[in-house]
């Protein structure tokens, strides 16, 4: 589990075909890997990897086919930069919001805007995926969590502020641009229970009843 808030931007050193899959190399810059074990979780680029290889610089993690269906492992090149976030500990600041790492489908980069000291990006999401992005709600690109500014149809926008645009990769992010999505994980689970198909019966939730109970 993660929150989105990314610790450092590191690099794909290697990137190995093995076996069917991948196996990469990732060099971690500033982050500090003094308390991660041979198992442990790392988010890169928005996409939970277990460490099976500790380096004196960074670590090595196996990517199985179905992950690469679902992500731009693929495509991603050897030394292109990557955001890197440790799995939360029990005594974490939830900064951002509850974070999986598992990618939901891929994005694209459609308009970039400066406004002020921000900026403004449009986002064409996968149809499918458009029902679960809300206005004000949580979303997460390439592992940053982030709210969503406007939502019309599968076009939603978001405001990177500075802080975000200096510590992630999002600021070299440009129109064309492909990057993961990860949906807010309740907005799921509230698509489930309402339809009921949690046991195949009609659910008694609905939503005028989230409306009545302050829920939306």
């Amino acid at each position: 589990m993660f929150t989105g808030i990314i610790e450092a931007v590191g690099t794909v050193e290697t990137k190995q075909a093995q076996g069917g899959d991948l196996k990469v190399k990732i060099a971690t810059a500033g982050l500090d890997l003094t308390d991660v074990k041979l198992g442990d979780s790392i988010a890169v680029n928005g996409v939970c990897l277990t460490v099976i290889e500790l380096h004196s610089h960074g670590f090595s993690a196996d990517i199985s086919n179905e992950t690469v269906n679902y992500t731009r492992w693929s495509e991603i090149a050897i030394g292109e930069s990557v955001n890197l976030e440790k799995a939360m500990m029990p005594t974490s600041r939830l900064g951002g919001h509850i974070v999986s790492g598992h990618v939901d489908g891929i994005a694209q980069v459609v308009d970039r805007q400066e406004d002020a000291r921000s900026i403004r990006f449009k986002l064409a999401a996968p149809e499918a995926l458009s029902k679960y992005i809300a206005h004000k709600g949580s979303i997460t690109i390439d592992g940053v969590s982030l709210t969503v500014n406007a939502v019309n149809g599968s076009i939603f926008e978001l405001n990177i502020v500075p802080h975000t645009a200096k510590e992630t990769t999002l600021y070299g992010f440009q129109a064309g641009k492909k990057v993961h999505i990860e949906v807010d994980v309740i907005a799921r689970y509230l698509e489930r229970l309402i339809s009921g198909q949690a046991n195949n019966a009609q659910s008694s939730i609905s939503e005028g009843f989230l409306a009545e109970h302050g829920f939306a």
